[in-house]
């Protein structure tokens, strides 16, 4: 090695030690008669010192011409610093150096490699190798490799097996686009790469691997936002000879200890919750569950007063803000607007203020009398001083924007808090939703996913009304991972595959081998993927999962550092035989 120590590890039990460091040139200060370089590697930053009179003049000036991201080796004696800096670990020490080596010299970085750095995300993204630099960066990518660590010493100790899948699998019409690879020695022919490992895993239940799990990388062609990239990581797991409760038990078990052991986080409560309840209680089917704001519905007791947007309403629902009866006309305001956006898509919102003294104030007086918005008030549990926001129209949309609204209030108060950890299961997910422009069934989770046993027999006779043997882990209104009990006999995933509209021939030439597979004494098994960059996200507290990606790609799915997609040469499309008229 060249180095004897990291910059990170000199403290002053370590005083007159001659020592070796390597590492990049972060600021230099030039005094005239003293010249200080800060050297930092991956470990910390260490303080280097040359002195008139104790460093030969040659060195001073090697020092003098030193340049932000030098790669350097310094030679020298760990000396006690006499203006000590508490900021950080190395603070009470120097290096006096003898002997300074320069191993590459750098450009000028188009942005500062510091924790407060002046580069914007564009910038950042182009020199990403840069950017990784930095500490705060890199602190997230520790985080990253702690979270594989003890998810692979978890679920060893668990005996589970880590097996690696195919990259180049079958393309398969259900679920996300696939991204295609052309193959040359069959033309005309594509592999896809996988979106999860989910076939390959049940195979190795039928295989009698028991218990499986891979960190692999999975990839979809969808629209980009905060939380997704085309290419992405899942803990992806499946165990053999298990119920619901099984997985259950075992997953929340996993969240437990990569909380505990990476974030100091021990979980008092994993509750359970109902899709159904999720949806009428929350208008989302991964609830945030640090702040109360249920729903209530207030349809008896709202229509039939002569005001009609409630009176056409399928649904009339509020919810409770507490201490918010002050909010002011603006405020107000500033909520209708909200509500009025088109990605929520509210014609309105009806008020109700609960003053302190008793009396109420809302924006339907002319409806309602004072009698009736003590009764709104009763059903939602309001006190003096509280502030209900309600409401109205179809049933799904009108849930769903009381979400948005709901989650825009805990933002507002303060309730949303990063380091405040509230998990659950939510489970009985709907097996089948319909699409009204494709006039069919779609499978909720994926097609192998098995219905309650008590619901089978609707499948015949009402197929939308059959639940799915599903769940979901979610933390603070993130889905980090989900699951289902699989199906593993030929002929109920043969039923599956007709209520999807597939033909016979359709369901044998994408799904034979899978079928084919049952018909050789397949195990009851269901499994698990975690979405494991979402993981990190969550536990380093930030909102985009590009932030634990080394080299991510940007919001229109490209990659600017090397500047990806990119055309291909003519050459290589004809020996692919891919037909494509260049346009100038």
């Amino acid at each position: 090695m060249l180095r004897t120590h990291t910059c990170g590890e000199l403290r002053l039990e370590d005083k007159g030690k001659e020592v070796t460091l390597c590492g990049w040139a972060q600021t230099i200060r030039d005094k005239g008669g003293v010249v200080w370089i800060d050297l930092r590697d991956r470990y910390g930053l260490v303080q280097l010192i040359f002195e008139e009179g104790v460093s030969s003049q040659d060195l001073l000036k090697q020092a003098a011409g030193i340049h932000r991201e030098y790669v350097l080796e310094a030679k020298g004696e760990v000396i006690e610093r006499i203006s000590k800096n508490p900021n950080i670990p190395t603070g009470d020490i120097e290096v006096r150096v003898k002997e300074l080596r320069i191993l590459n010299k750098a450009k000028t970085p188009p942005f500062l490699i510091e924790d407060e750095t002046d580069g914007g995300e564009d910038l950042r993204m182009k020199y990403r190798y840069l950017d990784l630099r930095r500490n705060i960066v890199r602190k997230n990518f520790e985080l990253r490799h702690r979270m594989m660590q003890e998810t692979r010493r978890f679920l060893d100790g668990k005996n589970f097996m880590e097996v690696e899948t195919p990259v180049l699998i079958k393309s398969t019409p259900e679920g996300a686009r696939d991204f295609v690879v052309p193959s040359r020695m069959n033309p005309g022919e594509f592999y896809a790469l996988p979106q999860s490992p989910q076939t390959f895993k049940q195979l190795l239940m039928v295989s009698g691997f028991d218990r499986y799990f891979q960190i692999v990388k999975c990839f979809r062609d969808e629209d980009l936002r905060a939380d997704r990239q085309p290419e992405f990581t899942q803990i992806d797991c499946e165990m053999a000879f298990v119920t619901q409760e099984d997985i259950l038990n075992t997953f929340e078990g996993l969240a437990r200890h990569l909380f505990s052991t990476v974030r100091g986080v021990d979980f008092e409560e994993f509750p359970r919750m109902q899709y159904a309840d999720a949806m009428r209680l929350y208008g989302s089917d991964k609830p945030d569950i640090r702040f109360g704001m249920q729903f209530v519905e207030l349809n008896e007791l709202a229509q039939n007063k002569g005001f009609n947007v409630f009176d056409q309403a399928e649904l009339v629902v509020g919810i409770k803000a507490e201490g918010c009866a002050d909010y002011t006309r603006k405020q107000l305001d500033g909520l209708t607007e909200f509500v009025k956006r088109p990605q929520i898509g509210a014609k309105g919102l009806v008020y109700v203020k609960c003053n302190t003294d008793g009396s109420f104030k809302s924006s339907v007086d002319k409806f309602y009398s004072e009698d009736d918005l003590k009764a709104w008030a009763e059903k939602m549990d309001a006190k003096p001083g509280d502030l209900l926001l309600v409401l109205s129209g179809e049933t799904n949309h009108t849930r769903k924007a009381m979400n948005e609204l709901r989650l825009h209030m805990g933002s507002e108060l303060g309730l949303r808090r990063p380091d405040d950890y509230k998990p659950l299961w939510v489970l009985d997910f709907p097996l089948l939703e319909w699409d009204e422009d494709t006039k069919r069934y779609h499978a909720m989770h994926h097609p192998f996913t098995s219905p309650k046993p008590e619901d089978m027999d609707k499948l015949n006779t009402d197929p939308g009304a059959v639940r799915a043997n599903a769940y979901d882990m979610v933390i603070n209104g993130v889905e980090v991972g989900g699951g289902s009990i699989r199906i593993h006999d030929r002929g109920v995933q043969k039923k599956m595959f007709e209520m999807l509209g597939f033909s016979d021939e359709e369901a044998q030439k994408q799904f034979g081998f899978l079928m084919d597979a049952f018909e050789f004494g397949a195990p009851p098994h269901g499994g698990v993927a975690f979405g494991f960059d979402r993981l990190c996200a969550l536990m380093g507290g930030k909102d985009s999962i590009r932030d634990f990606i080394a080299f991510p790609k940007n919001t229109s799915g490209r990659d600017v550092m090397i500047d990806t997609p990119s055309r291909i040469s003519d050459d290589q499309l004809r020996e692919l035989e891919l037909a494509v008229k260049r346009s100038n």
